[in-house]
């Protein structure tokens, strides 16, 4: 675990191990819950399909592109639950390859009308 205190800045970095220079890590969905093992019952998302859903969510500049770097501000959900737990999906794509979901950003989905 680690510890901070409410409102606090959590800094993350995520570090793909690879001797391939030709890859990129981008962190696509991040959810945090007050239960490690449920992302669905309580959850919140911070970030969803490259989407930022937290507006304390902010990248910055890695040294390579093994590297992503992010930061969050630190909440817990309601009184009764003071730890939380992140999950984030990553995605792994070759540098360069503009068709690939690194490189896609943000991916909203838009519910489709049922109207007659």
């Amino acid at each position: 675990p680690y510890y901070i205190d409410l409102n606090q800045n959590l800094y993350l970095q995520v570090y793909l191990h690879s001797s391939d220079p030709n890859i990129i890590v981008f962190v696509d969905t991040c959810v945090a819950s007050p239960d490690p093992h449920d992302f669905n019952t309580l959850a919140y998302d911070i970030t969803k399909n490259g989407c930022v859903r937290d507006s304390t969510y902010a990248t910055y500049h890695s040294p390579s592109s093994h590297f992503a770097r992010f930061k969050i501000n630190a909440f817990e959900f309601i009184s009764r639950h003071p730890s939380v737990y992140l999950r984030c999906e990553l995605v792994v794509c070759r540098l360069g390859d503009y068709s690939s979901r690194c490189y896609q950003g943000c991916i909203s989905r838009y519910k489709r009308d049922t109207s007659s």
